[in-house]
């Protein structure tokens, strides 16, 4: 039996470093289960796309047309990395270069129309599936919980 299964859903009064052993399995359970959502949505979007890729499509979707080297600077990661992955997807036909309307001399990445309809499609199915998960949760619950992923995300 898992600790949130414990007096139906109410966490038993338990010193810190086993709260802390509980918080760690149950983030081991749900980044699995993230993890093989993920994966199953990075195969609708393009069969041949793989997990990172997948990532950063995301971030090009949220920002919008960028240029190559600010991508660096959204993701944390290496220019050759970046570099690698926006390959792929431009091979994928997911990504494209345009001009960028400020300096003729400079280019963008955006999505394609056909990288922003299949990704607006898997975004749409995620979003329909968690509101069916969390249906029977209170507001009050999921803006708690939204808060506390918010502070674990700034403090990771």
């Amino acid at each position: 039996m898992r600790v949130s299964e414990v007096n139906g859903g109410a966490m038993p009064s338990m010193g810190r470093e086993t709260a802390a052993q509980a918080l760690e399995r149950e983030l081991s359970v749900l980044f699995g289960r993230a993890r093989s959502v993920s994966l199953s949505l990075v195969a609708r979007v393009h069969p041949e796309l793989d997990s990172a890729s997948y990532a950063l499509l995301l971030r090009l979707d949220d920002c919008g047309p960028v240029r190559a080297a600010a991508v660096v600077g959204l993701t944390g990661l290496d220019k050759s990395t970046v570099s690698r992955q926006l390959g792929r997807l431009e091979e994928l036909d997911l990504i494209e270069r345009v001009a960028d309307p400020s300096d003729g001399r400079a280019r963008l990445i955006q999505l394609t129309k056909t990288g922003s309809a299949r990704l607006a499609s898997v975004r749409e199915d995620r979003r329909r599936q968690l509101r069916a998960r969390f249906e029977s949760w209170s507001t009050d619950d999921l803006q708690s919980f939204a808060t506390l992923l918010g502070r674990l995300n700034e403090d990771l």
